[in-house]
C-alpha cells in the first residue's frame, strides 16, 4: 500500500502562510488526483482543495483566494500554500490520493494552528 508523508504544518500568527507538502512513497502509476481534507475539533471533515494529474483544482468557498493546491506528478507530490490564514483555519490537514480501482490512500495528518 502507498504510504503518503505529510509535511509543513505548524503554529502561526493570523495573516501568516504555511505550505503543506504530501508525498506519495514508492512509484504508484494509478494516482489521478490528489488533494486535503481538514477536521477541526468538534466540526465535521471538509475537503479543502483537490487537484488531479491533468491540473484541474477544486476549493472549499472557506479557502478560495487564500489557498492554492499545485502537484509535481512526477513526484506524486501536493503541495497546499495556505495564504492569510485566519484562526479558523486551524484543524489537522489530511493528505489524500484518489487510485484507479484502488481504494484512496490516507496521509497521517499534520496540525496546524492560527492564532489569534
Amino acid at each position: 500500500q502507498v504510504q503518503l508523508v505529510e509535511s509543513g504544518g505548524g503554529l502561526v500568527q493570523a495573516g501568516g502562510s504555511l505550505r503543506l507538502s504530501c508525498a506519495a512513497s514508492g512509484t504508484d502509476n494509478s494516482i489521478y488526483a490528489m488533494g486535503w481534507y481538514r477536521q477541526a475539533p468538534g466540526k465535521q471533515r471538509e475537503l479543502v482543495a483537490a487537484i488531479t494529474n491533468g491540473g484541474s483544482t477544486n476549493y472549499a468557498d472557506s479557502v478560495k483566494g487564500r489557498f492554492t493546491i499545485s502537484r509535481d506528478n512526477g513526484k506524486n507530490t501536493v503541495y497546499l500554500q495556505m495564504n492569510s490564514l485566519k484562526f479558523e483555519d486551524t484543524a489537522v490537514y489530511y493528505c489524500y490520493a484518489n487510485r484507479w480501482k484502488r481504494g484512496d490512500a490516507w496521509g497521517q495528518g499534520t496540525q496546524v494552528t492560527v492564532s489569534s
